[in-house]
């Protein structure tokens, strides 16, 4: 399992990137995904994802986590690479976006980060909450999840 992570340079040091790599490989065994995998992970500005939001989604304001599939039903076939990794795509999240919401949610930046990692990565694996009966599963795993974490 690969997590490649980067970090605008703003925010590193804030983050340990072994703990990031942790939650999303937690996030993946939960879902039964093992072996030749591999994700980005990026934390950057709000600007940065606001611009990614407008661009790909329409949408022009801020939000806090992104993911971009590279599997799904509306994504062209991905040609898998000679070495059998399956890339499932990048999740990008808005670390100035998180301490807001974990200041509204009074608890840590780390608690909120890792409930947006796990958001992501749950996307990518083509979970969805457009109507309430996928909003609630997928909090539902996304709280079965962190409660695994012990954060």
């Amino acid at each position: 399992m690969e997590i490649n992570i980067v970090f605008d340079l703003e925010f590193k040091g804030l983050l340990k990137s072994s703990w990031l790599r942790r939650v999303a490989q937690k996030t993946l065994k939960t879902q039964g995904i093992c072996g030749n995998v591999e994700l980005g992970l990026v934390i950057t500005s709000r600007e940065k994802v606001r611009q990614l939001n407008q661009r790909y989604r329409g949408e022009s304001e801020p939000t806090d986590v992104l993911a971009f599939s590279t599997e799904g039903p509306d994504v062209a076939p991905f040609i898998v690479p000679p070495d059998g990794v399956r890339h499932l795509g990048e999740v990008i999240i808005s670390y100035p976006q998180a301490v807001i919401q974990a200041e509204e949610h009074q608890h840590s930046v780390e608690r909120e980060i890792a409930i947006l990692v796990i958001h992501g990565v749950l996307h990518l694996l083509g979970y969805e909450h457009d109507e309430l009966e996928l909003e609630l599963k997928m909090r539902a795993k996304e709280a079965e999840i962190l409660g695994g974490l012990n954060i």
